[in-house]
């Protein structure tokens, strides 16, 4: 039985996935490539990772659904006066 060695590519490509990265193939316009090359090179820039991925986060990602009371709970009710007072409505006769 032969057993045939991997070629070059085939371990890098293991090499790259062991170290938790993904191949990710994209169709981009041809003014657009360099573009998605550099956001692809600071995405694997230890120096520049955390800013280009803040970044990328703050423009595209979707935001995250939740629900109202979530909501709610994150908001920032500092300061402001939430005690209203308590008004009986008005007379109405009959």
């Amino acid at each position: 039985m032969t057993h045939q060695a991997r070629s070059p590519l085939a371990n890098h490509r293991a090499r790259k996935a062991s170290q938790g990265f993904v191949r990710v193939e994209v169709n981009v316009r041809k003014e657009d490539a360099s573009l998605v090359r550099a956001v692809a090179a600071a995405l694997t820039d230890p120096l520049r990772q955390e800013t280009a991925r803040l970044l990328l986060r703050q423009e595209f990602a979707e935001p995250v659904q939740g629900s109202l009371k979530d909501l709610l709970a994150a908001a920032p009710f500092d300061g402001i006066d939430l005690e209203r007072s308590r008004d009986s409505g008005r007379n109405i006769e009959l």
